[in-house]
């Protein structure tokens, strides 16, 4: 269930959110895929910084941690384990003000959670600031609280940083950003908060289903995001 009706009336299915609006919206919708897909990839493992539910995270040594709201989830990671660079992906919950965050409390839009891709990449196959510029590449940072047909503040665009160099680059690639924009970004820069890892069904979701539903933009590996 995506979209939530006076009185609380909370649809407790398995894909919750999501999977109600896929079907009305599916004709406009585009894969979360580089456009150049054909490109073979290595495998993008599921465990970025040895994720759990609040605990605190480790990259790999050598590796760095990034952490993007950019709306729906299933999406968003499918974009970014299609990064040469990205070793390993997983999604969940970060930025609200409730521990322990369940998918069916997040959709009733009281826990101040937004739907957020954890992502482990070698900084010296692709640099933060390349996945910035994707990350603005792949959803619309204008619109506030809302990806296309998903509204709510877990869709909300947000970019949480692991230390203040990121929060540096961050802000730059805003500013970058804006200059392709004729609307103002409402995209929001913070410290990440504890990350609480998502259901298993969500994880990996367009990978292991085959499923492309949310409304993310295509983008090139070496250029800008195509529809």
């Amino acid at each position: 269930m995506r979209y939530l009706l006076p009185g609380s009336m909370l649809l407790l299915s398995l894909t919750a959110c999501h999977e109600s609006a896929t079907h009305d919206q599916g004709a406009s919708r585009t894969a979360a895929a580089p456009s150049n897909a054909a490109q073979v990839l290595a495998h993008v493992g599921t465990n970025p910084g040895q994720v759990g539910r609040g605990t605190p995270l480790a990259a790999a040594a050598g590796h760095e941690l990034a952490a993007f709201a950019a709306g729906c989830f299933w999406g968003v990671e499918d974009a970014f384990r299609h990064v040469p660079g990205v070793t390993a992906t997983a999604v969940g919950y970060t930025g609200g003000h409730t521990s322990d965050p369940t998918y069916p409390r997040v959709c009733e839009h009281d826990t101040g959670h937004a739907e957020t891709v954890l992502i482990e990449f070698d900084p010296k196959r692709v640099s933060y600031s390349r996945l910035l510029d994707i990350f603005f590449e792949i959803h619309d940072p204008t619109t506030l609280d809302r990806q296309g047909p998903d509204y709510g503040d877990q869709y909300r665009s947000a970019i949480f940083t692991l230390s203040p160099a990121q929060e540096q680059a961050a802000r730059a690639a805003v500013a970058r950003a804006q200059k392709q924009q004729s609307q103002r970004i409402v995209t929001q820069i913070g410290p990440l908060q504890p990350f609480y890892r998502a259901e298993d069904y969500h994880q990996q979701y367009a990978e292991r289903t085959g499923s492309h539903g949310c409304p993310i933009r295509q983008f090139s590996t070496e250029g800008s995001a195509t529809l």
